[in-house]
């Protein structure tokens, strides 16, 4: 059966997706087009490249996530000017050695622009700051920035969606006046966006499966904010669960499969060897448990 389908992002434990595609090939599931977030645009857009389960499985097994942890050479002679890139430069890192792995393994499909692409198969969400907006890459460049959307680059849109706030330099895109916008990671507006097939047809013309790399949002705990240190982070988990969260009360939720991996630091990129494979078999059995059940 084909299906669209729609990751959230969850940074490295985006590991767990390896598992959830295993069990897809297991139960003949194909994807014909695929949107996402952050870590869920890396799987979408690999899927659509051409890559199997397999493929992407040895991706993941010799990826080295520590090194995308690129800092600039002068904070690495000297650290404490980590903190002035920080401020001035809005990142720790530098994001360039993530862009250049995805251009190297899109490269293998020969899939450089979208419009290498099937038309309409992958979409990526990033969210803009200068102008407030949430953006699909590339359906809305034309509309927003000026920009024609074929001859933009797919490895480029998602390590744009991957600019997680303060840990990557964000990417910026020149818009139609003279100013350019600051783009950074799209869960900061929608780290799921589930709303992106159903609200482009009236008429789904396959089934929508999405899959959210956390608890459902009845199980989350409240947070105890006591002090403005306790408060950031949770301004940031407010930020991008609350819009996909209230999508996700509306509407019946059999059609998600909630991959739970709470204990894993979703910006940890030491993760172990163990932590990965822990991830893939909860990936795996997450989508097992939901296909059981699951009417198409």
């Amino acid at each position: 059966m084909k299906i669209d389908a729609v990751f959230s992002g969850g940074g490295v434990k985006g590991f767990a997706y390896v598992g959830v595609l295993e069990s897809w090939e297991e139960n003949n599931l194909q994807v014909e087009r695929a949107a996402g977030t952050s870590a869920g645009a890396i799987i979408a857009a690999l899927l659509t490249a051409g890559y199997d389960c397999k493929d992407i499985n040895e991706l993941m097994k010799i990826l080295d996530v520590q090194s995308l942890a690129d800092p600039p050479l002068l904070s690495k002679l000297v650290p404490v000017t980590k903190w002035l890139f920080l401020y001035f430069q809005l990142g720790l890192y530098k994001g360039e050695k993530l862009e250049a792995w995805l251009k190297e393994v899109l490269a293998r499909r020969n899939i450089y622009q979208f419009s290498d692409l099937k038309p309409d198969a992958l979409k990526v969400v990033v969210s803009d700051l200068s102008l407030g907006k949430l953006v699909v890459i590339p359906d809305d460049l034309e509309r927003v920035y000026g920009l024609h959307p074929d001859t933009f680059s797919v490895a480029a849109a998602i390590r744009m969606s991957a600019g997680f706030p303060y840990f990557f330099m964000p990417k910026r895109i020149q818009g139609k006046n003279k100013g350019k916008s600051v783009i950074v990671d799209g869960g900061l507006l929608s780290n799921f966006p589930l709303w992106i097939f159903s609200e482009a047809e009236k008429k789904q013309a396959r089934p929508v499966i999405g899959v959210k790399l956390t608890d459902p949002a009845a199980s989350v705990e409240p947070r105890e904010i006591r002090n403005a240190l306790q408060m950031f982070p949770s301004l940031f988990a407010t930020m991008k669960q609350a819009h996909d969260n209230r999508y996700i009360s509306k509407h019946q939720s059999n059609h998600i499969i909630f991959v739970p991996a709470p204990e894993q630091n979703s910006m940890n990129f030491n993760i172990t060897e163990e932590s990965r494979e822990k991830l893939r078999q909860i990936g795996k059995e997450s989508s097992e448990k939901f296909l059981r059940t699951w009417s198409g």
